[in-house]
């Protein structure tokens, strides 16, 4: 008996949580707070974009291996031209963008997803307050 409710401890374990695999590119959002511009950007791993101020480099992608669609993480370092030190340098998730996110009184970085081979995002459709598409 004791062995068998071992065992099923051992099975709940996180050392059986659900695995992650690296993607060799994401997809970031920003936000000008000032202006209102807003983008999206596609960076391969290791690879920066600027915009205004910011500096944005992609260090890392990875995304659930069983569900490609669900939580993208992201390592990300975030330099302003301002400053001599990141700004930001630290994990962000697509589901919790305010677990981790960069502090900046102008700019707003989030992770959308990341890109995955053979996996291809479904399209959203705009609607409006009446339920008619856009």
């Amino acid at each position: 008996m004791k062995r068998l409710a071992l065992l099923m401890m051992l099975a709940a374990s996180p050392a059986t949580a659900e695995g992650f695999s690296d993607a060799e590119a994401g997809v970031l959002r920003f936000l000008d707070k000032l202006t209102g511009q807003t983008g999206d950007m596609e960076l391969v791993r290791g690879q920066s974009a600027s915009n205004g101020r910011l500096t944005i480099q992609l260090d890392e992608c990875r995304y659930p291996t069983d569900d490609p669609a669900s939580d993208a993480q992201a390592h990300l370092t975030v330099m302003d031209s301002t400053r001599p030190d990141p700004v930001f340098s630290g994990w962000m998730m697509a589901s919790s963008p305010a677990l981790s996110a960069l502090d900046h009184p102008r700019y707003d970085v989030w992770v959308l997803r990341c890109v995955v081979p053979g996996y291809e995002p479904p399209d959203v459709t705009d609607t409006t307050d009446d339920g008619e598409t856009e």
